[in-house]
């Protein structure tokens, strides 16, 4: 059925390889509103199309679609990849081109539409359709009859479900099927809003602690009278729930797998039982076919009559189709229809749909003025403007949210002084206005689109949407006449067709992304899913603390998510980066030292643990880790912990995977014993835990599980605490790990043919690929995979060129990231590259980034086949060719992720010739993150820091070593080469690499942060064994001086630094540097200050001895200005950061244990509180409000001081733990403290407090 060229060109000579008549079907005109049709004689279910172009000709065509109907009306356009598809057709005469539909598809009736055809001649076509016969018992369901399908008992405890079906309506409500027990549990589909609703209850319990209601919501847009395919298939909790080929895996809430019934299963509607549990919800209305429940075939028992079907009123079994006539508009369409002319009223209705905001629903010029119904916003809106009534005009809108993809019914009706706007026929939300105006109507109505350039224009000019049951003039409009050219006329549209596409159904917003769309496409918000991207498929977080330490971060709580686009949510930890480890901490609620009173063997006290992440989120934390742990400890008194040696165990923990432990901390899988039996000091040697001695005085149980396959602790199981006196304390640390094997997961490729392989990438819609490369070589292939046309492939093109291209079927596609220095250097860099239904990204160290729109039609699945190969092209056999002379990789590539999975390169590298795990020279990328000149040492999972020749410590080098000093503290450092011998002597060969090389100077550099309430004071000083001299000091008004005395000068040369009293208990940095003559000096964050020595002094600092720090205490020669104004009582405040060349004298005495060539007086405890430079100026005291003469003051400052040093003294003697024996050499100690800290190297405190609370 079809217009023709001439009789030679009849459909009837289209056949596939037939050459009579003209050769094929040519149509009259060769124009976008040409269809050739075929019926099949009935339903069949249609596989393949094969296409050819008219024999012996310039005529074929070259890209068309395909419409199905089973009535030869109400046509659906087929879809594949989520889009009206638009077949390739044929590039000359002969050739056949022939598809296999993605989606077999059941109809009678076939509809070809050509879309382009031949630049040299006309639209021609033969073809050939494919596919088998197909035949269905259909009901017709009329909204008021049900089918009951009665159980052969009268309850049913079922296990397993199979129910498939078919259905097509044009309702949007409507219960499907349903059945129910008297225990609560029911099963229920239906449909709501034209989207398929599944709801099952395998059971709750009375008190509602278990909840068993489960609901999920499938597909949309179903009420387009079109056949639907729906597939239930429950085992226990598990639910596969298919619709039209996708498929929704879920559990059912709850803790209950039977599915208890009673009496029947109906379809079509709720039962007639009389009971309100039906809720008023409509029985279904229109057809079903090849009904199916657990193996009995519904449709057949209701035609034999095996069904009770009373309840209908006239059961037919075929299907009853109700018309409705939709047109189809895009952007470009019109359909015109007349009206009455020169009229006093205008009455027009129809029903729409769009996902579109706005559009123009209708327009028609008035005898003078206009009038306009359309879509702003969601609401319809309706404009009359009269222009000889000096511009009367009415503006009322109704409705909201209009643009949900739903039919939406519109009337409107307008006559003198008055206009109503009706939606979806709510009388109660009729909107209406008595404005005075006068209507006299046109001749035409323009609806979904007006481009003609008149004196009155819409505002809109187009609407991209469904139209149907349009009413002019309150009468049906005879769309079948406009059709046929009998009346109206029409642009560009689709009549008979309502080709709407949900396309945020399936969801392809990942990671409960939310999506909303228009017609033409859709679009991903992705706020607070903790993902980003077109589809929200890629995270914002790193997969592990190693990485953040990697990217230079210091300690902290940070989101991580380690299988990155991966199922996994991200998720909060705490990151602790030490020096050569970094510790990934999740914790438990599991308050410490919680007390377990009232168990027994026979009714255990079970704790449950609750940590800040899912037990699968934890599990990630493990599965990559190296080394973890869990601190478990149990305080008993009259306690039985595992009833050592031989006895069932009272107390077991669980762990991963729900299996019961019986064994402690301290010990190992199969050992059933705690830390002391593994050690052999338990209280009671016959027992291998100190509780299980049954004592009445408190023991302890503690120690470390280390074996992580079992880690963490999710319940601890108590079962001996009910006896009198029996009383336990139970405490479960935080789950602890470090490292991150697959973040330094590598591999390095030795040679150009050297490659590993993995299994087929999967990643048809959504895939993502991220590594690390460091390479020297200029270019390689990092991987590939093939399919039959389609492929992936990452590549270093040149030495600046990193290139991600691919093939879904639509072409090759090519993104290439350009990097400003080469890519070359032997240094890590990151790729990350994504492609989705909405775009590519390609990406480059974090940086560098380019992205490319995906097409919005055509093929949208990466179909691949191969192996994926790394290292190498998967297409190498024909690299000269089709690769394009691709070549291997050299280099290393390491923490490889493709779809959120880390593939083992490790472990395919031990058994691949040409390629060795792991990969060195990890500082040359992470080294500049040591800073203040630690060094960067290298290991095989990374690089740490050394900071030993620094005076800094952690992870980066960037923690400041500072120390407190009282009245009469000090520092030495002997800087002698007589040290060095005697050092070298102890075997402590790194002492000699901090220590000058000679000690005659010419250049020294000092650094150091201080702070303090009091002056005179020596900061700094460092003697010789001659009369030179260099200090530091803090005069009598707070100034600070640079000494130096280097001889050939009568006096000392002195500078001073600055002129405010830095003496005010804020902290400050200095900076002294000095070759020859030249002398800079920098305070806090001020410029730099130029000083030059003298002519006539010395530039040699001659035989340097020792460096002192907070007073002297020396034997030689030292200054007396020095001894007599500055040395006594000594420095009190804080220093940090001290360094004198390569020496940091303060960290060495905090840190040293007795071979390092220092020493100390008095009392010195570890603090920051000298760690921050100011970096304002303080405020002067003629600006300062609360400024006082200080003579009025003096008392007071002076009493409060002095209480001030007395509680400071007495606090530090008497705050802490003493130990229980005496400190050697305590005797000739000034007190016990003093005993202490001078023969325990490790004895430091680490004082935090507010510098407030140490000066006034």
């Amino acid at each position: 059925i079809s217009s023709v060229f001439t009789s030679g060109y009849a459909p009837g000579y289209a056949k596939l390889n037939k050459r009579g008549g003209a050769g094929g079907w040519s149509p009259l005109d060769s124009d976008h509103y040409q269809w050739l049709q075929v019926d099949l004689g009935s339903r069949k279910q249609v596989t393949a199309i094969a296409t050819q172009g008219r024999y012996s000709s310039s005529d074929w065509t070259t890209r068309y679609r395909l419409l199905y109907s089973d009535t030869g009306r109400n046509w659906k356009p087929y879809h594949q990849d989520g889009n009206i598809w638009a077949f390739a057709g044929n590039s000359n005469t002969e050739s056949v081109v022939r598809h296999d539909l993605q989606n077999p598809t059941v109809a009678r009736y076939l509809r070809i539409i050509p879309l382009d055809w031949s630049e040299e001649g006309r639209i021609g076509l033969r073809f050939e359709i494919y596919g088998c016969p197909y035949w269905a018992d259909v009901i017709n369901f009329d909204g008021q009859g049900v089918i009951s399908y009665r159980f052969k008992m009268k309850k049913m405890k079922i296990l397993k479900d199979v129910i498939a079906l078919k259905f097509k309506t044009s309702e949007s409500e409507g219960v499907i099927l349903h059945g129910e027990g008297q225990q609560g549990d029911y099963i229920t589909l239906e449909l709501r809003r034209g989207r398929l609703l599944l709801q099952i209850n395998l059971g709750s319990n009375q008190y509602g602690s278990i909840l068993g209601h489960t609901s999920v919501t499938s597909g949309s847009l179903l009420d387009d009278h079109h056949w639907h395919s729906v597939v239930i298939e429950r085992y226990r909790r598990n639910v596969n729930f298919t619709l039209d080929q996708h498929t929704q895996h879920f559990r059912t809430n709850g803790e209950f797998d039977h599915l208890d019934l009673d009496y029947e299963l109906t379809f079509g509607g709720m039962p007639y039982s009389g009971k309100p549990v039906s809720g008023g919800r409509r029985n279904f209305k229109g057809c079903m076919e090849s009904i199916n429940y657990n193996g009995e075939n519904i449709t057949d028992l209701a035609r034999r009559k095996k069904l009770d079907t009373s309840s209908f009123r006239n059961l037919t079994f075929s299907c009853v189709d109700t018309h409705t006539f939709p047109v189809f508009f895009n952007d470009t369409s019109f359909l015109q229809l007349p009206g009455r002319r020169d009229h006093n009223m205008v009455s027009v209705g129809f029903q729409f749909r769009t996902w579109n905001p706005s559009g123009l629903l209708l327009f028609s010029s008035l005898a003078d003025g206009m009038l306009e119904l359309a879509l702003n916003n969601g609401k319809v809106t309706a404009h009359i403007n009269v222009t000889q009534q000096k511009n009367m005009h009415v503006d009322i809108s109704s409705g909201s949210g209009l643009n949900d993809g739903e039919w939406h019914d519109v009337r409107f009706l307008a006559k003198e002084n008055f206009a109503m706007l009706t939606t979806d026929g709510d009388e109660a939300s009729a909107v209406r206005t008595t404005s005075p105006v006068q209507i006299t109507t046109g001749s035409t109505y323009h609806f979904g689109g007006y481009f003609l350039r008149t004196r009155a224009s819409p505002i809109q000019r187009s609407f991209q949407g469904c139209m149907q049951l349009i009413q002019v003039d309150d009468q049906l409009a005879d769309l079948t006449a406009v059709e046929q050219g009998r009346m109206g006329a029409f642009e560009n549209v689709s009549l008979d067709m309502c080709a709407i596409i949900d396309r945020c159904m399936p969801n392809h917003c990942e990671h409960g992304g939310r999506c909303s769309q228009t017609w033409d496409g859709f679009t991903c918000t992705c706020d607070g899913t903790g993902y980003t991207g077109a589809t929200c498929h890629t995270s914002v977080y790193e997969q592990s603390c190693e990485a953040y330490k990697h990217l230079g971060r210091s300690s902290d709580s940070y989101w991580i998510d380690p299988d990155g686009s991966g199922p996994l949510g991200p998720f909060k930890v705490i990151c602790n980066m030490t020096e050569d480890k970094v510790w990934t901490t999740v914790v438990n609620n599991l308050p410490a030292q919680t007390a377990v009173t009232g168990s027994s063997r026979e009714r255990r006290t079970v704790l449950q643990l609750n940590y800040s992440a899912s037990m699968e989120q934890v599990t990630a934390i493990t599965n990559s880790a190296e080394h973890c742990e869990q601190h478990v400890a149990y305080a008993c008194r009259m306690s039985r912990l595992l009833n050592t040696p031989d006895g069932t165990p009272y107390t077991w923990w669980v762990g991963r995977g729900n299996e019961k432990h019986f064994y402690w901390g301290g010990s190992v899988p199969g050992i059933q014993k705690c830390a002391c039996g593994i050690e052999r000091n338990c209280t009671d040697s016959k027992y291998y835990c100190n509780c299980d001695a049954d004592q009445k005085q408190w023991r302890d149980d503690s120690g470390l599980l280390v074996y992580k396959d079992h880690l963490p602790v999710s319940q601890v199981a108590v079962g001996d605490t009910n006896r009198p006196g029996s009383e336990a304390k139970l405490t479960v640390g935080p789950f602890r790990c470090y490292g991150d094997r697959s973040y330094w997961n590598a591999a390095s490729f030795n040679t150009p043919s050297s490659y590993l392989h993995f299994s087929t990438f999967q990643g048809e819609t959504s895939a993502d690929i991220s590594f690390y490369f460091k390479t020297s070589a200029p270019y390689g292939v990092f991987l590939e995979n093939l399919g039959n046309t389609d492929f992936i492939r990452l590549e270093l093109k040149s030495p600046t060129v990193v290139s991600f291209s691919f093939d879904v079927g639509n072409g090759p596609v090519e993104l290439n990231v350009h990097s400003p220095i080469p890519l070359n250097d032997d240094q890590w860099h990151r790729v990350s590259a994504e492609r989705n239904t909405k775009e590519a990204i390609l990406q480059l160290d974090q940086k560098y980034k380019e992205v490319r729109p995906a097409p919005t039609q055509g093929h949208t699945r990466l179909e691949l086949y191969s192996q994926l190969y790394v290292g190498k092209p998967a297409s190498w056999a024909c690299q000269d060719s089709s690769a394009g002379g691709q070549r291997g990789f050299l280099g290393c590539i390491r923490s490889l992720k493709m779809n959120g999975v880390t593939l083992d390169l490790e472990e395919r590298a031990l058994v691949t010739p040409g390629v060795k795990p792991g990969c060195s020279g990890h500082c040359t990328s992470f080294g500049m993150y040591c800073r203040n000149g630690g060094k960067c040492v290298e290991k095989y999972n990374g690089y740490s820091c050394d900071c030993s020749t620094t005076a800094y410590d952690g992870p980066f080098c960037s923690k400041d070593v500072g120390g407190f000093f009282e009245a009469g503290t000090l520092v030495k450092y002997n800087l002698v080469p007589e040290v060095v011998a005697a050092a070298s002597s102890l075997d402590e060969k790194s002492v000699i690499h901090n220590l000058p090389v000679e000690t005659n100077l010419t250049r020294e550099d000092l650094t150091f942060s201080f702070s303090t309430s009091t002056s005179p004071s020596l900061l700094v000083y460092v003697s010789t064994k001659t009369q030179d001299y260099m200090a530091v000091v803090l005069r009598h008004n707070g100034t600070l001086q640079l000494r130096y005395n280097l001889g050939g000068l009568r006096e000392p040369f002195s500078v001073d630094i600055d002129q405010r009293n830095l003496a005010n208990g804020q902290p400050h940095t200095v900076n002294i540097s000095r070759v020859e003559r030249d002398i800079e000096v920098q305070l806090d964050h001020y410029p730099p200050v130029s000083y030059t020595l003298p002519e006539a002094s010395d530039t040699q600092f001659t035989l340097v001895k020792s460096l002192f720090l907070g007073k002297v205490f020396e034997t030689g020669y030292i200054d007396p200005v020095i001894i007599e104004k500055y040395n006594t009582p000594g420095f009190v405040g804080c220093l940090s950061r001290v360094q004198f060349n390569s020496i940091a004298p303060l960290k060495a005495a905090l840190r040293s244990r007795g071979s390092v060539p220092v020493s100390h007086q008095g009392k010195l405890v570890e603090s920051n509180c000298g760690a921050s430079p100011l970096t304002i100026p303080p405020m002067s005291a003629a600006t300062d409000p609360w400024h006082l003469d200080a003579g009025i003051i003096a008392v007071v400052i002076f009493t409060i001081l002095c209480t001030l040093v007395f509680l400071i003294r007495y606090m530090f003697r008497h705050k802490g733990t003493y130990h229980t024996n005496e400190a050697k050499g305590g005797e000739s100690s000034e007190s016990a403290d003093a005993a202490i800290i001078g023969t325990e190297a490790n004895f430091t405190e680490t004082i935090d407090e507010s510098k407030k609370e140490w000066f006034i």
